[in-house]
């Protein structure tokens, strides 16, 4: 089986909810690699939970603190687990692709909100007066965009789409290698 280049970071983009974080540290353990959960890394650098940074300062200043973030995150052979909103910056996507491969975690909108429940808590950066349905369809668009590789993980569990993922870096990289 082809192997993903292991210089490369993996980055996971989607929903709240998707799997991010948990299909994450699973594609890490099975491809040996680190993990970085940049959620965390926002909470660390500021201080604060994401969801007290919506409350206190608004969702533009925790996408603007996340693009901070992502752009000054210099990695390599990473898996690297982006906040959903990740994708509201062109720059710090570009700079994300500039050294990975970009998977999308597509789950349909009633398992994130099964997933997520009381979404107030979970500190996701939308307009006040934003549904969650909105959110999701103007995400879904750019999540399409950035995305490398697309990952259905509907009515699979966080297992299985793991093993999804590194079938499909299997495939890009054998698709690659065939160029």
């Amino acid at each position: 089986m082809a192997q993903p280049d292991p210089h490369r970071n993996i980055v996971l983009i989607g929903m709240p909810g998707s799997g991010k974080s948990t299909v994450g540290v699973l594609l890490a353990k099975r491809l040996g690699m680190g993990f970085v959960d940049t959620d965390l890394l926002i909470q660390e650098q500021v201080g604060r939970t994401l969801q007290a940074i919506v409350d206190e300062d608004g969702y533009q200043a925790l996408r603007y603190v996340e693009e901070q973030v992502l752009l000054d995150l210099d990695v390599s052979a990473k898996v690297i687990s982006t906040g959903g909103s990740a994708v509201y910056s062109d720059r710090a996507m570009q700079h994300l692709k500039a050294n990975g491969v970009v998977v999308f975690l597509d789950i349909p909108l009633e398992l994130v909100i099964k997933r997520i429940g009381d979404h107030s808590a979970r500190g996701i950066s939308r307009r006040p007066d934003q549904s969650l349905e909105a959110l999701f369809e103007e995400r879904f668009a750019l999540y399409r965009r950035y995305a490398d590789i697309v990952i259905d993980g509907a009515g699979q569990d966080q297992e299985s789409t793991c093993t999804d993922v590194v079938d499909a870096l299997a495939g890009e990289v054998a698709h690659m290698a065939g160029n």
